[in-house]
């Protein structure tokens, strides 16, 4: 086998990330894993920049209050779609914080808001906390409800890793008991959509490629998510009738795979799907733009993507709400 094409700047932070002393992820327990990984953002990601509103937001879930932020290119206006994000992390670490430029950026580009959803983690919290709080989080944003000030149209689902399975189950979930208003769009990015295969890929990256098998064995030992139910594994779910989605993966990353599959699975059951690849880069790339320059191409090719899919979906929706 060939050896996989790895960017100039993605080698250069491979190597002082493989570089670095002390324990790795795994070898922590989960509130040291989430100080390092909040540290990194610093280090690894660009500056949240101007935005006319960043506001925290709290959310009724189904175990008690759930943790949000708006973002918000503009101060106010006209009613519209809205992005729900959860953020990736293995469902054990990450949080708003260390996800807030990728979610800036995203309400730049697409000038719509986005709202960044702190559902429960694991190991406190275990599976289904994590979806049922995104759930409930969808919902709520859905019904335009006084303390977010927009009226929403339509639910954009999104969310990286972690949070790319979160929008995945989250898009089924809705599908299957519609929330208040459509889910017009799913933008799950490097996603683990079918965890109770095997793939190539998991062992091709298995190590030295940022993601490892030790660290996957890790937050999958403290999420516990039932591997044969559609909201631990997404692909077991009847996918037919889901949005159109964009899904992009990273061509050196363990779970790659995955993502493939899940895109080829989407288009196999008639649902719309644009598909791209980071070729060359590797997992976690939206929250590297610092480290991997080039990672900004990624998110900005995934996001121009994204806004044309979007853009047909709400012409859809309004189509069909005047012909109905």
């Amino acid at each position: 086998m060939t050896e996989p094409f790895v960017r100039p700047d993605v080698q250069q932070f491979l190597a002082y990330l493989n570089a670095l002393p002390g324990p790795k992820m795994h070898e922590m327990d989960a509130p040291s894993a989430r100080a390092v990984y909040r540290a990194m953002k610093d280090v690894a990601d660009p500056p949240v920049g101007d935005l006319a509103v960043i506001r925290d937001l709290t959310i009724p879930g189904p175990a008690g209050d759930i943790p949000a932020r708006l973002f918000d290119a503009r101060e106010t206006r006209e009613p519209g779609p809205a992005m729900v994000f959860f953020h990736g992390g293995g469902w054990v670490i990450g949080d708003i914080d260390t996800h807030a430029s990728y979610c800036a950026e995203a309400a730049r580009v697409l000038d719509m808001p986005v709202v960044s959803v702190d559902y429960r983690l694991a190991p406190e919290h275990r599976w289904p906390a994590a979806p049922d709080d995104c759930e409930a989080a969808a919902r709520w944003v859905a019904e335009s409800p006084a303390a977010l000030g927009r009226t929403v149209t339509g639910l954009v689902l999104s969310g990286d890793s972690a949070g790319g399975t979160l929008t995945i189950v989250a898009a089924i979930d809705l599908r299957d008991r519609p929330a208040a208003v459509p889910v017009i769009a799913q933008l799950p990015i490097y996603p683990a959509a079918d965890m109770a295969r095997d793939y190539p890929s998991y062992e091709q990256f298995a190590e030295g490629f940022l993601l490892t098998r030790d660290a996957m064995t890790w937050f999958d030992d403290a999420y516990r998510a039932d591997l044969t139910h559609l909201r631990g594994s997404p692909m077991n779910a009847d996918l037919a009738g889901l949005p159109p989605a964009v899904i992009i993966t990273a061509s050196l990353d363990p779970i790659r795979d995955q993502g493939r599959a899940y895109a080829g699975a989407l288009a196999a059951a008639g649902v719309p799907v644009v598909y791209r690849e980071a070729v060359g880069n590797v997992h976690g790339f939206i929250n590297v733009r610092q480290a991997i320059p080039s990672s900004q191409g990624d998110v900005a090719g995934f996001l121009a993507a994204a806004k044309a899919v979007i853009a047909e979906a709400e012409a859809n929706r309004v189509m069909a709400q005047a012909a109905g």
